[in-house]
């Protein structure tokens, strides 16, 4: 790594988006990903839709034992 780098040409937030949503990736195991697959493509829906589903399920419950 140098110990100076030269930003003189560098513009402050040329990236930025306003609004814009980070959609960060998730890592499953290979075991639960192709069980969790088969109940997708069983039910026809994404894969996608049922991991939401079973999430919100799962929220629903932590919140009814509080």
């Amino acid at each position: 790594m140098k110990k100076e780098y030269d930003f003189s040409k560098g513009e402050q937030g040329k990236f930025f988006r306003p609004g814009a949503k980070l959609k960060l990736p998730i890592y499953l195991d290979d075991e639960v990903l192709g069980y969790l697959n088969e109940r997708a493509h069983s039910k026809g829906i994404e894969l996608n839709q049922l991991v939401n589903q079973i999430l919100k399920k799962e929220i629903e419950l932590v919140e009814a034992l509080r």
